[in-house]
């Protein structure tokens, strides 16, 4: 940076692109660009890649590396997935598909500036609630409660960010949950821990149109390299700075990786229904993940699944089988939810006024009842102010 302006340096191949770059960096001022011959170390470089991107990435990662450059944006009018990966991976700030609009690199360039600025705005970092989805046994429905029970914390206020994250490594169904076809999984960041920061991550997530963030499992074995409990907890502490809620679809497994993020749980939600055998499983993981230290037991809520009044067993059953309360009631629906599952929607979109959407709504409600106080509180208070 000279004085007030930020040193940027252009490199794309046509004369309209580097117009539309040279007039937004105008439009947004404090830029000054450096010709080619200037050896001066740009705050900023635009670079578009052509055909041969292996080449042109390596050529960028090497400025980068060598501080050589501040910061790069990237345009191409190629954006597959792994060009977009491989952009990702060498710490490219933007990427910008073509054709481009004039707003996305207006929008880019204050960020930046943003970035630049340490008297300007700073990112608010969150302090989120990661709650474990857990059942008892397969089959119990354990993905249908965290798909809709995240998808009700988000309806219950849009202001509030909600991330699913799939640690079912092989049998990860979230997308066919939502009928979304994500370009990433969690793969990828394993195997880029290193380069994991705020920007990777929220270019590896996919939104739903319900406002969900989706983090999905890779749904296969292709070598991938399988979480650690240290990556976990490195990624789960940024997810937590960035999303008031995180959602873990965490299956049944009970490995030293599962064993760490309910570590880092504030809850884990251990999903059972009416039968003898999910009864007992759900007393012995209760017991043994409080007897050794991973989690609390005030911190591991059942959550009795498909109830039906008139079953062998009662809930009064459940109670005395697992030595301890439910935490919540999902009325069996099945129907409606299944309808969900084949149809790639949420229940509340199959059918919004049924007893089971009102269910996960009051259950939503039920995680969060100190938000939703504080929130009117505070409300409260800028009324009086105007």
């Amino acid at each position: 940076m000279v004085g007030n302006e930020y040193l940027f340096k252009l490199s794309v191949n046509t004369m309209d692109l580097g117009q539309i770059f040279l007039e937004s960096f105008l439009e947004a001022k404090e830029f000054k660009l450096l010709p080619p011959e200037d050896s001066r170390r740009p705050d900023l470089l635009v670079f578009e890649l052509s055909r041969d991107t292996t080449k042109e990435l390596d050529f960028i990662q090497s400025l980068l590396d060598a501080d050589k450059v501040g910061e790069v944006f990237l345009t191409s009018e190629h954006t597959d997935p792994e060009t977009l990966m491989k952009a990702m991976r060498i710490g490219a700030k933007e990427f910008f598909s073509q054709p481009i609009k004039k707003d996305q690199i207006r929008a880019a360039l204050e960020t930046f500036k943003n970035r630049q600025n340490h008297s300007g705005p700073k990112t608010v970092h969150k302090s989120g609630q990661i709650l474990s989805v857990m059942g008892s046994k397969g089959g119990v429905g354990s993905t249908t409660v965290a798909v809709n029970l995240a998808a009700a914390l988000t309806d219950k206020d849009q202001n509030k960010s909600v991330a699913l994250l799939d640690m079912n490594i092989l049998f990860g169904e979230i997308p066919l949950f939502l009928e979304i076809t994500p370009k990433f999984h969690w793969g990828e960041i394993t195997k880029n821990i290193d380069r994991l920061d705020e920007t990777f991550l929220m270019n590896v997530l996919s939104r739903h149109d319900s406002g969900l963030h989706i983090l999905p499992s890779p749904g296969y074995l292709n070598g991938h390299q399988a979480p650690t409990p240290a990556m976990m907890a490195r990624l789960l502490e940024l997810m937590k700075k960035h999303f008031d809620f995180v959602i873990i679809d965490s299956g049944q497994t009970t490995d030293e990786t599962s064993l760490k993020i309910f570590q880092m749980s504030d809850q884990l939600l251990l999903v059972t229904i009416l039968s003898l055998p999910c009864l007992s499983n759900t007393n012995k993981l209760i017991q043994s993940l409080s007897t050794y230290g991973y989690m609390e037991k005030s911190r591991i809520k059942v959550v009795m699944n498909r109830y039906i009044k008139k079953s062998d067993l009662s809930l009064e059953d459940a109670r005395a089988s697992i030595h301890g309360e439910l935490f919540w009631t999902i009325p069996n629906d099945y129907t409606t939810t299944m309808a969900a599952i084949n149809q790639g929607k949420l229940i509340s979109q199959i059918s919004p006024k049924s007893p089971i959407s009102k269910n996960f709504k009051k259950m939503a409600e039920a995680i969060c009842p100190m938000e939703r106080g504080h929130d009117k509180k505070r409300w409260g208070f800028f009324k009086r102010r105007t």
